[in-house]
């Protein structure tokens, strides 16, 4: 689709950071490290389902797709953010633009979607276990896994093109880090009553919709494990409270965001922040910190790295 509205200017200023200088270097500082410590958690999670056996299993390959939206999730924003904090320019072209807010929903998106499955998952486990096996079969699970993908892509196909249809002016700063929706709405000089509509009722299919999966899932689960022995009880809870983190972390920052009006505050930064940077970045603690499967393939996975160096 042709980008013909878009000739009266070619670029917008990213200004979600401070301007001061001093700030700016100790920002960059900041994210940077944040930012490879993310590919280094996420990649080592990847690189420990893949090579561990006992790690095949529904569970861990919906966490390596996790993993790897993680590491799609933060490469789309960060180093840009890390490009601007070291120019005096901070631009981004329109195309660049557009193309950011795609992959933010897509990812976003499909992350909504693989957390609703991971929820089901437990579901299964936890509430029918002697089932298990024959309820979450290689192609059930596999279904979930890639029609999350398509749900993510699908947002981003029925959002993206639309505003690729608005006039933007003379306004072209964004009072943000990056090219998320919302903050592209008011620097458009069209009518943007449709867009915001159909943000709207994506927003509520998609992210409530996820949601209330989870809901449901987590209200099941957690009469399941009432009804049985306390310390089986506990046992099992544990195994879903690592999951229960990450929802928590991404759903609650990413509703925020999306449901306050765009107005520039630091609330919106700091919403988004916490969702496309710091989640990605503790995910992986979260599942592995917490789980004594991943810290036992871990061990297994570094032994083996050691023996071969030698």
């Amino acid at each position: 689709m042709a980008l013909r509205n878009h000739n009266t200017i070619t670029d917008f200023i990213l200004l979600g950071l401070p301007a001061d200088p001093n700030a700016q270097v100790l920002l960059f500082v900041l994210f940077l490290g944040i930012y490879l410590l993310t590919l280094m958690g996420n990649l080592t999670m990847l690189l420990v389902i893949r090579t561990d056996s006992h790690l095949h299993t529904p569970m861990y390959f919906f966490l390596s797709h996790l993993s790897f939206l993680d590491l799609c999730f933060s490469s789309v924003t960060v180093p840009k953010l890390l490009e601007n904090l070291l120019s005096k320019t901070k631009t981004i072209s329109i195309e660049g633009c557009l193309i950011q807010a795609f992959f933010l929903f897509d990812f976003g998106g499909t992350e909504v979607c693989l957390l609703s499955a991971m929820a089901y998952d437990r579901y299964a486990a936890i509430c029918h276990p002697l089932l298990y096996g024959q309820v979450m079969n290689n192609q059930l699970y596999m279904q979930l896994v890639w029609g999350s993908w398509s749900l993510g892509f699908l947002d981003a196909l029925i959002n993206i093109p639309l505003i690729m249809n608005l006039d933007f002016c003379e306004a072209k700063t964004i009072h943000h880090y990056s090219c998320e929706l919302p903050s592209l709405f008011p620097l458009s000089c069209s009518d943007i009553s449709t867009n915001l509509t159909v943000l709207v009722c994506s927003t509520l299919l998609h992210g409530f919709g996820t949601f209330f999966l989870i809901f449901f899932s987590y209200v099941r689960i957690v009469s399941t494990i009432l009804s049985i022995s306390s310390t089986l009880g506990r046992n099992k809870a544990f195994t879903c409270s690592s999951h229960l983190t990450a929802v928590s972390f991404f759903y609650g920052s990413a509703f925020l965001r999306h449901l306050m009006p765009t107005s520039g505050s630091p609330l919106e930064l700091i919403f988004s922040i916490q969702y496309g940077v710091v989640t990605p970045l503790v995910n992986p603690l979260i599942y592995s910190l917490k789980n004594k499967e991943v810290k036992a393939a871990l061990r297994r996975t570094l032994g083996k790295c050691l023996q071969w160096h030698r």
